[in-house]
């Protein structure tokens, strides 16, 4: 229910952010979202129901096919990841049309919302914790690492304010994590290392969901997502890392626990 609460806000924000100013646009967006959510949420009631109705039992083995729609958000936030890298003017400075960047919002938050929900519901509440710590200590040590090492800038054209310092302090961060973690479970010598990579990669992603959350909000000429958390701009600006990080984190999760069970 937060989950799904966070997501509705933040899919509010960005209408705004893609040029919708039409309030009864940016509420079907709203209801455009909604329903492939409770579609999901509903997944294994519908296909039991099919299965019913038409008399048609296989249907059912059906039910793990949400597994495989990882792969287009990694796929896409892979991609915005190289795009920043070697090409940050040309990602600002690339003009899509409103019906383009709803799509976007469209598809990246309702990714997040799926695999955080999956990842709370089939790895528990401690994963679940682990994985907004690991974003949380990484953006808190990038801000700190900037402030004290910080020289040679990230992505100055998008976000002027990250350096190749934070960066690397977050990275570092997320591998801390990840050891504690390890310590913590007792994982042996190949879960840890798994899972060490895993944090690492992860942190380097959110970085850019970042950076992609800022193009957007630079093309639109504001400087926070929204104004709902009074000194710390909206809902988005608070969970943009997440968006993109959770789909790979998941993706990998599932992975490494079908090589270890």
């Amino acid at each position: 229910m937060v989950i799904g609460l966070v997501t509705l806000l933040a899919a509010w924000e960005w209408s705004n952010l893609a040029g919708v100013t039409s309030l009864v646009k940016r509420v079907l967006f709203l209801l455009v979202l909604i329903l492939p959510m409770l579609g999901i949420h509903f997944w294994t009631q519908i296909l039991e129901l099919i299965a019913q109705a038409l008399d048609w039992p296989d249907v059912r083995d059906y039910s793990g096919i949400l597994e495989w729609l990882v792969i287009p958000p990694v796929l896409f936030w892979i991609l915005v990841m190289i795009l920043i890298r070697n090409t940050p003017t040309g990602v600002l400075n690339l003009t899509l049309k409103t019906r383009y960047k709803v799509l976007i919002g469209w598809f990246v938050l309702l990714s997040a919302w799926m695999f955080l929900s999956r990842l709370r519901a089939f790895y528990g509440t401690e994963m679940t914790m682990y994985f907004l710590i690991l974003i949380w200590v990484a953006d808190i040590s990038a801000y700190f690492a900037g402030k004290k090492w910080g020289v040679t800038k990230l992505a100055p054209e998008i976000s002027p304010g990250k350096t190749v310092a934070g960066m690397y302090g977050a990275l570092i961060a997320g591998l801390v994590c990840a050891v504690v973690l390890s310590l913590i479970y007792g994982f042996n010598l190949m879960i840890a290392s798994d899972f060490m990579l895993l944090s690492v990669l992860t942190v380097l992603i959110s970085i850019y969901g970042d950076l992609f959350v800022s193009v957007v909000k630079r093309q639109r000429g504001v400087k926070d997502s929204g104004s709902l958390l009074p000194g710390h701009g909206g809902v988005l600006d608070r969970i943009d890392s997440m968006i993109a990080a959770i789909p790979f984190f998941y993706g990998c999760i599932y992975f490494i626990y079908r090589l270890v069970s």
